[in-house]
Formats: structure tokens, C-alpha cells, sequence
């Protein structure tokens, strides 16, 4: 298993601090957090890919596990700023990097029939209390080189996901209700960001209606309709099929590339637009603030309609309420 020095404990060292320049500036608030470049195993049909993976370690003790999933024909590295917000509050962030293309359809979204890799993606989550099998290796092998080699794996789950990732999390959610109750009994919501549904399968949907109505929360942040988030179906989705008064927020100014913010490049930004920063602290704002939530099973005033943060943006112009199913 590949483990990578490219970037050890951000603005530990000035080396750290460099090889963080593609990323952006580092926030005070990330400052102690500990990104570790590594691998996992998921099984793929008769075969097994070992995927590059990252973990981010808070500079405590881990609060909660946030899986974050890269959106289509994307990475990791992709989503390394929010990684390290999510972190900066406490919680241990897996984020791997899933494929785009595999001829045995072992694929982030559904271009054939993905169902059963994201079934061996669930798999990780299901067993994740194993310290030998495929999540629980990728962890030691990161905690040991992070320096951390008494740390446990957090007991309480948050998936997030961005793009096609957000109907990956939905789903894979889905299939722990399903196959894996010792795991659902630790998954506490789903923070989507800005999700895309497949053109084929029903993935997002089978998810969210799995995970509905069962105490977890989901909210989504997402951006105007266009043609990185397909016309904005995943939103509707979210909004259809979710049975709640408030579901999350939009950003009308701003981009699908918003969820990578400063760790976005110049493909993502060519294609689906350029992050502004305003949305991009808005957007990690919520995000971290809801899974805090979702974590300590509050609910936060003012990062919700009528609180003081929640207001100060809608007032501005700055999102729009998105509103759940009746």
C-alpha cells in the first residue's frame, strides 16, 4: 500500500506549506490538520483496484468519520480544501479517489450498471471495525504515518458528497440500511453538495428514499441549474424526495465547482465555472456546521432558516432556501 510524504501536518513545516501552494492559501483554522496520501482496496468484480486515498487527521481526537467523495471525472485532490475544513472541526476525513472509467463498471456513476461496486464501496463501512480488512488497513497505514498510532477509528458517520459522489454516498447510505445494520446504526446524515443523478439508473433516487424518513439527516448546498449538475435533477431529487420542511440551501451566484473551492483546477473551472470565494465560505460554513449536527444530533438556530448566519445570507442575496417534499 502506497503511502505518500507529499503533504504531512498543513503549516507544520514550510515544506508542508509549499507543497500546498496548488491548494491555496492555508487557513489559520486548517493549520493543524495532518493530510496523509495512502491507498484502500475495493473489490471490483473478480478483481481488486487499490485506489488512492486520503485521510486528514484533526489535531485531537477525531469526533466522527466524514467520508468525502469526489464528483464525476475528478479526485481526491479535488476536494482537499473542504477535507480540511471538516477536519479543522474535529472530525477524520476519508476521502478516496473512485473511477471514471472501468470496463467491468466499477465506476463513481452510473455510465453502465455501478450498482455492485458501489455495493463493495458500502462493503468498506460494513467492516469498518475490522482493523484487517480494507478500511481499517488504509487507516493503520495512514495513522502510522501521520504519527498517530494510538487513534481509533471514530464510531459515528457522516458521507458527503459532491456531484455524481453525491448520488454515491445517497447510494451507498442506501445499502447499509440494507446489508450492513451495525454501520447504518452509526451513519448520522448525508451532507450533499451540489449532487448530480445519473443520465441512466435511479442511484440518487434509490438512496435518498432509502435514507429518508429514518432519522438521518440530509441536507444539500447546491448551485444554479446548468449543465456540470444536469439542469440541477439531483437538487430536485433531494427536493421530491425528501420529506422535511427544509433541505438545504442554493447558491444562485454560484459554480459546481464551488465544493472544491481553492483545491479546484483549471479543467473543473473551465468546465462547470470559477469558485468565488464568498460561495465557497458559505458553502464549507453549512457543510461543516451540518454535520456538526448531524454528529451531535442538533440542530444549530443559526445555520437554519430564522438563525442569525442563516438570514444574514439569505438577506444578502447570497442563497436561496430549498425547501423538502410535503
Amino acid at each position: 500500500m502506497r503511502v505518500s510524504h507529499a503533504v504531512r501536518t498543513l503549516g507544520g513545516t514550510t515544506a508542508a506549506a509549499l507543497a500546498l501552494t496548488a491548494l491555496g492559501p492555508i487557513a489559520p483554522a486548517q493549520a493543524a490538520v495532518t493530510r496523509i496520501q495512502t491507498t484502500v482496496d475495493i473489490r471490483c468484480a473478480f478483481t481488486t483496484l487499490e485506489q488512492d486515498a486520503d485521510w486528514y487527521f484533526p489535531s485531537g481526537a477525531p469526533e466522527g468519520l466524514v467520508w468525502l467523495q469526489h464528483g464525476f471525472a475528478r479526485a481526491n485532490d479535488h476536494v482537499a480544501d473542504l477535507a480540511s475544513e471538516y477536519a479543522a472541526a474535529g472530525y477524520l476525513v476519508f476521502a478516496p479517489t473512485l473511477p471514471t472509467g472501468n470496463i467491468f463498471g466499477c465506476t463513481l456513476q452510473n455510465i453502465g450498471n455501478n450498482t455492485d461496486f458501489l455495493g463493495n464501496v458500502a462493503d468498506l463501512f460494513t467492516k469498518m471495525s475490522d482493523p484487517d480488512d480494507k478500511l481499517g488497513r488504509s487507516f493503520a497505514d495512514a495513522k502510522a504515518e501521520a504519527g498517530r498510532p494510538g487513534l481509533t477509528m471514530p464510531d459515528e458517520l457522516v458521507f458527503s458528497g459532491h456531484s455524481a459522489g453525491g448520488e454515491a454516498v445517497s447510494y451507498v447510505a442506501g445499502r447499509l440500511r440494507t446489508d450492513g445494520p451495525a454501520a447504518w446504526a452509526r451513519l448520522r446524515g448525508l451532507v450533499l453538495l451540489d449532487p448530480v443523478a445519473s443520465f441512466i439508473g435511479d442511484n440518487l433516487e434509490t438512496g435518498l428514499e432509502a435514507v429518508n424518513g429514518t432519522g438521518r439527516m440530509i441536507r444539500t448546498i447546491s448551485g444554479p441549474d446548468g449543465l456540470c449538475n444536469n439542469s440541477g435533477g439531483g437538487t430536485d431529487l433531494v427536493q421530491s424526495r425528501v420529506t422535511a420542511p427544509f433541505v438545504g440551501v442554493r447558491l444562485p451566484d454560484g459554480a459546481h465547482t464551488d465544493a472544491e473551492g481553492a483545491s479546484t483546477d483549471g479543467v473543473g473551472t473551465l468546465a462547470c465555472g470559477e469558485p468565488e470565494s464568498a460561495n465557497v465560505e458559505v458553502l464549507q460554513t453549512f457543510a461543516v456546521a451540518w454535520a456538526t449536527d448531524a454528529f451531535d444530533g442538533t440542530q444549530t438556530p443559526a445555520y437554519l432558516p430564522g438563525g442569525s448566519y442563516y438570514q444574514s445570507q439569505l438577506a444578502s442575496g447570497r442563497i436561496e432556501t430549498l425547501t423538502g417534499a410535503s
